[in-house]
């Protein structure tokens, strides 16, 4: 079996997980509020020596983040659910052009002068 037959299989088996794990509001707003938690604390943990180098590479998670928040965004039932996913969009987007924009002054404080 090629990698591209087993695509359509995959996007199958992902669709009907997301599908039968419907959690309330109320479980996803508890898990929102301990990922808030936990993100504070290792971001509070890190020298600054090394917050710029992991801020580059913290972006395909950003992108990763954005792709959830789209799927959440899509398939919220209620008005909050909709509200909240959107936000998530806008904070991950955020996120990425800012580690952007950051990884882009970092590299150019390492080209010689002419």
């Amino acid at each position: 079996m090629k990698m591209l037959d087993t695509l359509p299989l995959l996007a199958e088996a992902v669709t009907s997980s997301a599908e039968a794990a419907r959690l309330s509001p109320i479980a996803l707003l508890t898990i929102f509020m301990l990922a808030i938690f936990v993100g504070v604390e290792v971001i509070t943990k890190i020298p600054p020596t090394l917050h710029t180098p992991l801020m580059s590479g913290s972006n395909a998670i950003s992108g990763i983040t954005i792709i959830g928040a789209i799927l959440a965004a899509g398939q919220g039932d209620s008005l909050f659910m909709k509200l909240l996913g959107s936000v998530a969009i806008a904070f991950a987007m955020i996120n990425v052009v800012g580690g952007f924009l950051v990884t882009h002054r970092m590299l150019g404080m390492f080209i010689k002068k002419k």
